[in-house]
This record gives structure tokens, C-alpha cells and sequence, in this order.
């Protein structure tokens, strides 16, 4: 025959809160300390002139990219500073693209209807 052993409510709230608050206090830092990288790596590329500011990059975009950005993320990829924006269309669509942040120029577009490359 098997017997339970009985769990009174209040314990298990207990053990179920320290458990979510772990996960909590650690889960914050991880990402934290990851953005605050990415931070200091796009401010001392920034401050060495390897790239132009935010600013100059969507004025550029915006010249032949109408929209607002929704997100916005800046990476070292493949040995090229860029920034991946989502811009908002007034159409009401999302343009993803790939901006090189030292020129401003558009190295891939994606969307409805659209996907372009550099090298199209």
C-alpha cells in the first residue's frame, strides 16, 4: 500500500516562493550584465569613431525608409559593428533591417512584399 505524506498548503506557498524568487534574482543579473556589455562595447566604438551615433544612422535610414523604430540592437557581427532595426511603416508593416553602424548604409532589408541585400 502507498501513503502520501501530506504537504500542509502553507508549506508548499513557501518552498514555491523561495523557488520563484531565485529564479528571479538571477535570472535579472544575466541579462543585465549581457545589456550592460553590449552598452560599454557600443559607447567605446562610439567614442573611437568606429561607428556614427544612433541619431546619424536613422537619420540615414530614414531618407529612403520611412517609419518609427520599434527596436533597435547593436551588434559586432562577422567583424562588422551593425545596428538590426524594426522600423513601424505608416502602411502599418515592420521592416526589419541590418544597418552597418559605421556607415549608415543598409546592408539587408526585410518586410511585406520586400527583401533586399546589399548586394541586389
Amino acid at each position: 500500500m502507498t501513503s502520501f505524506k501530506s504537504v500542509s498548503p502553507p508549506r508548499i506557498m513557501s518552498v514555491a516562493a523561495m523557488a520563484l524568487a531565485a529564479v528571479l534574482a538571477v535570472s535579472p543579473l544575466a541579462g543585465h550584465t549581457r545589456e550592460h556589455k553590449d552598452h560599454d562595447r557600443a559607447r567605446q566604438a562610439l567614442l573611437s569613431g568606429e561607428v556614427l551615433s544612433l541619431r546619424q544612422v536613422l537619420d540615414v535610414v530614414a531618407r529612403e525608409y520611412p517609419g518609427e523604430p520599434v527596436e533597435i540592437e547593436f551588434e559586432h557581427d562577422d567583424g562588422l559593428y551593425v545596428y538590426e532595426i524594426k522600423l513601424l511603416q505608416p502602411s502599418g508593416s515592420i521592416l526589419k533591417m541590418k544597418v552597418d553602424a559605421a556607415t549608415g548604409k543598409v546592408i539587408k532589408v526585410k518586410g511585406r512584399d520586400i527583401e533586399r541585400r546589399k548586394d541586389d
